[in-house]
């Protein structure tokens, strides 16, 4: 379980970097010349095919099992650290309050984003499903 922990840590933190890159040039370039839901469409799927390579990269660096036990492990490890980390963010970076960043997801932008963090979080397990079937 430790291995799928360490992984979990790994692919958090390489990804909220990436984000962290993507989702500054969104906000200050993007969005206002495109608006926010468009930008974040734009910035989803680039996202997402990046998460995935990361999460397989995640996976055979750390050598996860593919234990349904494990890659549970890891993506939730992950999902929680990115939403601790953003809302740390939104809090201290941007001085949001908690019900600021939360109310923010009735927006279709944000909500949209959330989606793709939760496919994110279950990524190591579909990798797992799909190595298993092959």
């Amino acid at each position: 379980m430790q291995v799928a922990l360490k992984a979990g840590a790994g692919y958090f933190a390489a990804v909220f970097g990436l984000g962290f890159v993507l989702g500054t040039v969104r906000v200050l370039l993007v969005a206002p010349a495109v608006g926010v839901l468009p930008a974040t469409l734009i910035e989803l799927p680039i996202m997402l095919l990046a998460s995935w390579r990361i999460c397989a990269w995640s996976v055979r660096r750390f050598k996860v099992p593919s234990e349904l036990r494990a890659r549970l492990a890891m993506g939730a490890l992950a999902f929680t650290l990115l939403i601790a980390a953003e809302a740390a963010l939104g809090v201290w970076g941007f001085g949001l309050t908690l019900q600021q960043l939360l109310t923010g997801y009735r927006d279709a932008g944000p909500l949209l984003g959330l989606a793709a963090q939760i496919a994110w979080a279950v990524f190591p397990l579909i990798q797992a499903r799909l190595t298993s079937t092959r």
